[in-house]
Formats: C-alpha cells, structure tokens, sequence
C-alpha cells in the first residue's frame, strides 16, 4: 500500500507543531511531535486529560532508545524479543523529551513499532511522536477508525486515510515498568 501522500501531509503537521490522528501498530493515536512541549499541550487540552496522565512515545528502533532513556538495561531487548504482543516500555530516565510528556518520578513509556507506516513516519520525521488513544479522557479506546468521535477529528490538524477503512478490531499494547534492578512489573496485559 502507498502511504506516501499521509506521510508527507504528517510531516509537515508534525514539523508545524500540530496534530496527527493515525493508525498504529495498535489502536489509532493522536500524535504529535514528543519534543514540542506545546505540542503536548494541545493532546492534553483535546483529549480533557490531566497533564499528570503521561503518554506513550513511539520509536522506529532499538537504537532510538539510547537518544531518550539514560542508563538501558540491554535485557529488556531479550524481553521485547519475546513479547507475543505490541509492548510499551516504562523506563527511568528519561532525556531529551518535551518535560510534559515525561512522568513526574523522571519515567516515560516507550515503544518500539512494528507497524510499517508508523515506522517510515518515525524515520522521516527523525524524532519521536506522542501516541494516546484517540479518545476523549475517560472514554472507551476506539477498536476502529469508525468508533473515533467526531471531537477528535475535529481537534487534529491532518487525519491519515492509510488503514481509515480497516474494520480489525485493535487492541491497545501491553505494557509493563522495567525497573531499575532488571525485574518487570506488569501494568497491562
């Protein structure tokens, strides 16, 4: 599938500080640039969120990692390698993100996409994006583009049409909290 036309309409958004509602390796997000705290801002006004809610930051590849988390436990690759599912990561540490999208204990969960879209827009774009469900805070998480409110559309500055008819159910990923002496604490399955 051609997804080139999205990409560049995403880009230009995300290069813009505006907002991306896309398809992900797991449900749709709302995405933005995760090093533009104002940016950041805007997810948090539009999904009615309390800034104290942190967000997930999507990567392209391992590599990646070391650009945004001190000090990785190599381990958890091992432990990704695994996973039977899409998993995000909440690792201490956390550098050169927007600070509105970092925890207040200096955590921040990350994952690493399979998914073929979201990881040519992460490569392009060469920073990381801000991914949340696309729904209002409180709300159920939409399984398919056809469940998204019409209050999000109407908040985000481009919609992508790449996977808009796919009826798939999706789930959100699982997630857990690599802790510092190497051992997971599972938040989500």
């Amino acid at each position: 599938m051609d997804f080139s036309h999205d990409i560049d309409h995403c880009l230009k958004v995300l290069q813009g500080g505006g907002l991306i509602l896309y398809p992900t390796d797991t449900i749709w997000g709302i995405g933005c640039d995760a090093t533009n705290a104002t940016a950041v801002s805007r997810i948090y006004n539009l999904k009615q969120r309390p800034d104290s809610k942190s967000m997930i930051i999507l990567l392209a590849d391992e590599k990646e990692l070391m650009q945004y988390v001190a000090n990785i436990d190599l381990q958890v690759f091992d432990h990704l390698a695994k996973a039977k599912k899409p998993t995000t990561v909440i690792y201490d540490g956390a550098i050169g993100l927007a600070d509105n999208v970092i925890s207040s204990d200096g955590s921040v969960a990350i994952r690493i996409v399979k998914d073929t879209f979201c990881k040519h827009l992460i490569k392009r774009f060469r920073k990381p994006i801000v991914s949340t469900s696309a729904n209002l805070s409180g709300d159920p998480s939409p399984a398919t583009f056809g469940e998204i409110m019409p209050a999000i559309w109407q908040g985000v500055d481009y919609i992508v049409q790449h996977r808009q008819k796919d009826t798939t159910p999706h789930a959100a990923s699982a997630i857990i909290k690599w802790n510092r002496d190497g051992s997971v604490t599972i938040i989500r399955e």
